[in-house]
Order: C-alpha cells, then sequence, then structure tokens
C-alpha cells in the first residue's frame, strides 16, 4: 500500500513549535516510527510552507497513491484552493490534525478540506497520523 503524508506551513517545526500543543517530538523521527508499525506501507512525505507546492503534492500524488494523510496547517482555515485540489483528484484523503482545532481560536472551526475529504482524525497528537494510516489499511 502506498501512502503519501503532506504537512503544511510549519509542520517543519515539530518538536520546537508549542510543545505543549504539538509535542516534543520532531516529525521525521515519528515516521520512522510509522514505518515501523506499518511495513506493509510505503511511505512518500511532503512538507511545505507554501500553499501551491501543496497543491502540487496532491496533484502529483492523488492519481497513484492508495490514500493521502493530509495535515493542511493553517491553510485549512484559508485555502480554497487547497480545498478544490483535495475535491479534484480521485485518492481519498483522511485530513488530520494535531490538537483539537474546535478547543482553539474560533477561526480554527472552518475547513475548505473537510468537506471533500473522506474522514477527519484531530486532537490526539502525531497518532493523527497513525490513526489515518490505520484507516486506509482496514478500509
Amino acid at each position: 500500500m502506498e501512502l503519501t503524508i503532506i504537512n503544511g506551513p510549519n509542520l517543519n517545526l515539530l518538536g520546537k513549535r508549542e510543545p505543549e500543543i504539538y509535542g516534543s517530538k520532531g516529525f521525521e523521527a515519528y515516521l520512522s516510527e510509522l514505518k515501523e508499525a506499518f511495513p506493509q506501507c510505503t511511505f512518500h512525505y511532503v512538507q511545505s510552507n507554501i500553499e501551491g507546492e501543496l497543491i502540487d503534492a496532491l496533484h502529483k500524488y492523488g492519481f497513484s497513491a492508495d490514500g493521502i494523510i493530509l495535515n493542511a496547517g493553517a491553510y485549512t482555515h484559508t485555502s480554497v484552493g487547497i480545498g478544490d485540489a483535495v475535491k479534484g483528484i480521485e485518492t481519498p484523503v483522511v485530513e488530520v490534525h494535531i490538537s483539537n482545532t474546535f478547543a482553539r481560536e474560533d477561526f480554527r472551526h472552518t475547513s475548505f478540506i473537510t468537506p471533500n475529504a473522506a474522514g477527519l482524525i484531530l486532537g490526539f497528537g502525531l497518532d493523527v497520523y497513525r490513526l489515518a494510516a490505520d484507516s486506509f489499511i482496514n478500509r
């Protein structure tokens, strides 16, 4: 099974940025654990702080991967373009967020991705990625 993880802005700072919200582990270390937990999967990983690069990654993997795990970060709440890209591809997308966005600022309660996603997982720290991978494997 081929899964692609696409992380948006500021997620390159995991382990450094607001550890009380996002934890103290960097994503690369977590990705190694994820690969060990799911040896039957090939993982592709993209992280960008640039909206268009996230859209390009959705287009690149959106017709070939078995599943996409998308954490668009703050673009979740602002990018019609990313929402449209998710709608326009064939590969199912599970939207994830490390924090419970509904327990945070009001602007984080709106997602342009959720209406076009196969599912939404949030609030379980980095385990949201494991839960999303598991959802594709057990689908």
